[in-house]
């Protein structure tokens, strides 16, 4: 059965765990750029201690707006969090960190978790994914800005880059699938086509899917497409 863990760090100190069991909740602190931890999910695949060989792809997931604050639980109303919560199995390490209220994701802290993650469990570097929702889907493309050469894939769903598009060129060489619908009232489409169209005119191979007549939430049929999780987990550094 896929484990949902959460595992505990105070700064340099870590917490391993070696017990299977539902998702639980604990805390994470850590040391990154601007000093942010976060407290975060983490999902291991089955099969991970038969052989301890055997190394991972990872997943992280950014979530929106919505689920700020202090409870994971809110982590599980959408992307792979709620799936994985409804029995879906994950060839892969799936970490959803949490940003605390008010806040906004830190790409420099991202990294710095997947970075922790490298050191104390079994991750392919070679397969490092991100993906994210509104909010998230903004924290994808900053931080897929700022270290260009960490992720096989992104696939950032109904966010932005801001002015991002002025540095297209530094992810060019990095396959990424952008999901948006075009009826979006929240984060509007021009913020996608936008990004996407400076990729392009770097020689960029990204994808984009836009949804008619779909509002703010994309994410939903493109976290239940599988033909998403088969492209971005094809994906090889």
């Amino acid at each position: 059965m896929t484990r949902i863990i959460l595992l505990s760090f105070t700064f340099l100190i870590l917490i391993t765990p070696s017990f299977a069991g539902p998702q639980t909740e604990q805390s994470f602190s850590g040391e990154a750029k601007l000093q942010v931890g976060y407290r975060y999910l983490l999902s291991l695949p089955e099969g991970y201690d038969t052989d301890p060989t055997k190394k991972w792809p990872l997943l992280v997931f950014l979530h929106g707006a919505g689920e700020r604050g202090d409870n994971l639980q809110l982590l599980k109303k959408h992307g792979p969090p709620k799936l994985i919560e409804a029995g879906k199995k994950f060839e892969a390490i799936v970490i959803s960190p949490q940003v605390p209220e008010k806040n906004i994701w830190n790409s420099h802290a991202v990294k710095a978790l997947v970075d922790e993650l490298i050191k104390t469990h079994r991750v392919d570097t070679s397969r490092l994914y991100l993906t994210g929702i509104s909010m998230g889907g903004f924290g994808t493309w900053d931080t897929a800005l700022a270290y260009p050469d960490t992720f096989a894939a992104i696939a950032p769903i109904c966010g932005g880059a801001g002015v991002g598009f002025v540095m297209a060129e530094r992810i060019k060489d990095l396959p990424c699938w952008i999901f948006h619908g075009d009826k979006d009232g929240a984060v509007p489409v021009d913020f996608s086509l936008k990004m996407h169209g400076a990729l392009q005119k770097a020689g960029s191979q990204a994808k984009l899917t836009l949804y008619p007549g779909v509002g703010h939430d994309s994410w939903t049929q493109t976290y239940d497409n599988p033909d998403l999780w088969a492209w971005m987990f094809g994906q090889k550094r």
